[in-house]
C-alpha cells in the first residue's frame, strides 16, 4: 500500500522515479497503457533471475508483491484524488514511502521485482548495498527521464529517488530485522 500511494502521489505531479517501476511509469507518461499492467510486465524477466538465484519462497513472494502493487495501482486513481499538493512536498511524501515500503518489502523476503531483485542478488553475494546499486540505475532511468520531462520535474524525482535510497541504503543490513 505504501509503495502504491508513493506511486499515486508521483504520477499525480507528472514526476518519475527509478528502478523497473520508474521505467513503468515513463513508459506510462508515453503511451496509453497503465502503471499497474506495465509494471507487471517488465517485471516478467526478473522472476527468472530471483527464482535461480534468490529461491522458489523469494521469487512467489515477489510475484505476490509486484502483483498486489499493480493491482492497487489500477484502483488507486479512483481511491485517492488531490485538490492540492505541492511538488516538492509530494516528491519528499514519495521518497519516504517508498523506502519504508520497500525496506519491510525486502525484510520479509521479498522485493518489487525488476531492479531490485538484481540489487538483492549482488547485496547478497558482494555485500555492495542494494540502494546504492538502485541509486546508479536510477540515475541512468533519470537522464532518460530528461528527455520527455520538464527538468524540473526530473530534479523533484531525482530528490524523491534519493530519499528512497538513502533509506534502503543505510537500512536494509543483513545484521538488522530479516522475516524468515
Amino acid at each position: 500500500m505504501m509503495c502504491s500511494f508513493s506511486v499515486a502521489l508521483l504520477t499525480h505531479l507528472g514526476l518519475v522515479t527509478g528502478q523497473t517501476a520508474g521505467l513503468a511509469v515513463l513508459l506510462s507518461y508515453v503511451t496509453s497503457w497503465g502503471f499497474g499492467p506495465v509494471f507487471f510486465v517488465l517485471n516478467i524477466p526478473f522472476y527468472i533471475l530471483a527464482f535461480f538465484r534468490l529461491g522458489l519462497k523469494f521469487t512467489l513472494k515477489t510475484f505476490i508483491a509486484v502483483g498486489v502493487v499493480s493491482a492497487l495501482m489500477q484502483v488507486m486513481p479512483s481511491l485517492v484524488r488531490f485538490d492540492h499538493l505541492d511538488p516538492f512536498l509530494g516528491a519528499i511524501l514519495s521518497g519516504v514511502l517508498a523506502g519504508a515500503g520497500l525496506l519491510i518489502i525486502f525484510r520479509h523476503g521479498a522485493s518489487l521485482g525488476g531492479i531490485g531483485v538484481l540489487a538483492l542478488y549482488i547485496q547478497e553475494r558482494t555485500g555492495f548495498r542494494a540502494g546504492w546499486f538502485q541509486l546508479g540505475v536510477d540515475a541512468v532511468i533519470f537522464l532518460g527521464a530528461a528527455l520527455v520531462l520538464d527538468l524540473r520535474l526530473v530534479g523533484l524525482s531525482l530528490l524523491g529517488a534519493l530519499i528512497t535510497n538513502v533509506a534502503i541504503g543505510m537500512n536494509h543490513r543483513k545484521d538488522r530485522y530479516i522475516a524468515r
